[in-house]
């Protein structure tokens, strides 16, 4: 079979990264009623710091899933590589 492997460990080791980091962060900070301003801005903060790791997460699983796929067409025949040189008629 046609297979790069590292490409495809790559991959395969960023989609599993992807999935970790989606499942730490799978859950959303959730505030109360009657927090101070400091509180406020702190669950800001978390919740734009858990939107980040989440896109970074998509991000990683959707490249990770590219590279197994480029991985699987990565490698030529050992045949189709040779060229042949046509000699010119004198």
């Amino acid at each position: 079979m046609l297979v790069d492997k590292r490409i495809l460990a790559g991959g395969i080791a960023m989609i599993v990264a992807g999935i970790i980091i989606t499942l730490a962060y799978s859950e959303p900070p959730v505030g109360q009623a009657g927090m101070s301003e400091e509180e406020i801005i702190d669950l800001m903060v978390a919740e734009d710091q858990n939107q980040a790791y989440q896109m970074l997460s998509g991000i990683l699983v959707g490249i990770g899933f590219l590279l197994v796929l480029i991985s699987f067409g990565a490698r030529r025949k050992k045949d189709s590589a040779k060229k042949t040189e046509k000699k010119p008629a004198e």
